[in-house]
C-alpha cells in the first residue's frame, strides 16, 4: 500500500465513521474587521448601485486595495446580499392580450411585411388581415410605404364590405408606429372597433397573422424578388384568391378559410361524412377504429388562453393555438 494509506487507516476514526480533519484557520483569510471594513465600504451610498467589479476599480484608481472581486462577492454571498445592484431603470409592465373567437368576423389580426424589389433596398409593404376563426384573409392591399392613412383606409373599407360596423369587433395587431398611431385609434372609435395590441418583444402574441405571412413566403411559386409593384400584386391576387378559397387548412378541420368564414362548414362536414359512410360500407374491415368521422371545426380560438380555462375548452383551443406555428 502508499505511505498515504498507511497513515489513513492507522488515524482513529470519528463518531459518524469519517476520518477526523482537524481544520485550521488559513493564513490568507480576512480577518472579521476586515469583512466588516469591506462591508462598511459595499454599502456606501456612492457604491451601493455598483457591481463589484466597477467598485473593485474605482478603488484602484484611489489607490486602496482591499480584495479581490471574487472575494466581494463571497461577502455578499454569505450575507445574503447578491443580485442585481445597478440601478436600471423600470419598464411598464404590459398587460399579456387574451383573446377569443367562437365565429367569423369577431377578432382580426392585421401585421405588414416587406416584399422585396428587383433593385437595391426597395421593397413593397403588404399589408394583410385576417379572421383568426376562420383564417380568411377579409383584405390586403400593396403600398409603397409603411402608413397609418393607409392601414386606415385599408380597415374601413375592409369593415364595410363584412358589414362589421358597430359590432363587437376586435382588431390585433403588433407595437408597429401605424398599428399604435392616433389615425388608428381614432378610426377604431368612430367604428366601434376594440383594440388590442402585443406585448413588447413578444413574438407570439401575434401568432395568425405570422403563421399566415410563412405560408406565403415558403410557397413555392412565391419568387425571391419582384421586378414591379405590377408583379407582386399579381403574385398577391393569386396567392389570397388560392389561399382563401383551394388551401385546406389543418387549423380549422382541413376546410378552406372561406368555407368556414361564410357559414358552409356544416354542409361540407356532412358531404364529407356520406362519403366517408360509403367508404366504411364497402370496406369495414380497413377502419381498425371503428366508424371514420370527419375533422371537426374548432369551437373556439385564442390568442394566449387563460391557464385556468375549463379542461374541455383549453384542450380544444390550445390545439387550435398550438397547430397555427408552421405553414399550413
Amino acid at each position: 500500500m502508499s505511505r498515504a494509506t498507511f497513515y489513513r487507516l492507522t488515524r482513529p476514526p470519528s463518531k459518524g465513521g469519517v476520518q477526523s480533519v482537524r481544520r485550521t484557520r488559513s493564513r490568507r483569510a480576512l480577518g472579521a474587521r476586515e469583512i466588516e471594513q469591506i462591508l462598511d465600504i459595499l454599502h456606501e451610498i456612492r457604491y451601493v448601485d455598483k457591481s463589484p467589479a466597477q467598485i473593485y476599480a474605482a478603488l484602484l484608481d484611489e489607490g486602496i486595495y482591499l480584495c479581490s472581486i471574487s472575494t466581494m462577492y463571497r461577502i455578499l454571498r454569505s450575507r445574503k446580499e447578491v443580485r442585481e445592484r445597478r440601478a436600471q431603470v423600470r419598464r411598464a409592465i404590459f398587460a399579456k392580450p387574451e383573446l377569443l373567437a367562437t365565429r367569423p368576423n369577431q377578432v382580426w389580426s392585421w401585421d405588414i411585411t416587406k416584399l422585396r424589389g428587383q433593385k437595391k433596398w426597395t421593397y413593397y409593404y403588404l399589408y394583410v388581415i385576417i379572421d383568426i376563426y376562420s383564417r380568411n384573409v377579409v383584405g390586403w392591399m400593396l403600398a409603397d410605404r409603411e402608413s397609418a392613412g393607409l392601414a386606415r383606409e385599408l380597415i374601413e373599407k375592409t369593415c364595410r364590405r363584412q358589414g362589421v360596423l358597430n359590432s363587437d369587433l376586435i382588431i390585433h395587431s403588433d407595437r408597429g408606429q401605424s398599428m399604435n398611431s392616433k389615425t388608428l385609434a381614432m378610426l377604431y372609435a368612430d367604428l366601434g372597433i376594440t383594440k388590442s395590441l402585443n406585448r413588447p418583444h413578444v413574438s407570439n402574441d401575434n401568432p395568425f397573422s405570422e403563421s399566415q405571412f410563412k405560408t406565403m413566403k415558403y410557397h413555392h411559386l412565391f419568387p425571391k424578388e419582384f421586378g414591379s409593384p405590377e408583379d407582386a400584386k399579381a403574385f398577391c391576387q393569386w396567392f389570397f384568391n388560392w389561399y382563401n378559397y383551394e388551401h385546406y387548412h389543418s387549423g380549422i378541420g382541413l376546410m378552406t378559410p372561406s368555407t368556414l368564414h361564410y357559414g358552409r362548414a356544416e354542409e361540407c362536414i356532412q358531404k364529407r361524412q356520406v362519403v366517408l359512410d360509403e367508404a366504411y360500407q364497402l370496406h369495414p374491415e380497413r377502419f381498425v377504429k371503428g366508424k371514420p368521422k370527419p375533422f371537426n371545426i374548432p369551437d373556439a380560438v385564442w390568442i394566449n388562453p387563460p391557464p385556468k380555462l375549463n379542461a374541455e375548452i383549453v384542450g380544444d383551443t390550445i390545439s387550435s393555438v398550438s397547430i397555427i406555428g408552421g405553414a399550413k
